[in-house]
C-alpha cells in the first residue's frame, strides 16, 4: 500500500493553505482537507512521489503533499498535457 494512503489520517494543511486551496479551486463552504483526502483515496487517483513531495493527479487537479509532514502544500487545476 502507498505510504500516503497508509497515513491518510495525518494529512492536513495550514490556515493559509485552506485559503490558497479554496481560491485555486473556487471552493466555498467545504472542508478542504477532507475534500483533498477524498480525492487522494479515490481509486482513480494517480499517486507518485518525487523527492520530498507526493503528487496526486485526479479529476484534472494536482494535489501536492509534503512526504514527511503530510501537509497539503497546494492544489491546482491542471491543463491537459501539463500534468507534472
Amino acid at each position: 500500500m502507498c505510504e500516503l494512503l497508509h497515513n491518510i489520517e495525518k494529512v492536513h494543511t495550514t490556515d493559509l493553505g485552506v485559503v490558497r486551496i479554496s481560491k485555486n479551486l473556487s471552493l466555498s463552504n467545504v472542508d478542504v482537507v477532507e475534500w483533498c483526502k477524498d480525492k487522494i483515496l479515490d481509486k482513480n487517483a494517480l499517486i507518485t512521489r518525487q523527492g520530498k513531495n507526493w503528487y496526486v493527479l485526479i479529476d484534472n487537479i494536482k494535489i501536492t503533499v509534503n512526504a514527511h509532514s503530510y501537509t497539503i502544500i497546494t492544489v491546482h487545476k491542471i491543463k491537459i498535457g501539463n500534468q507534472l
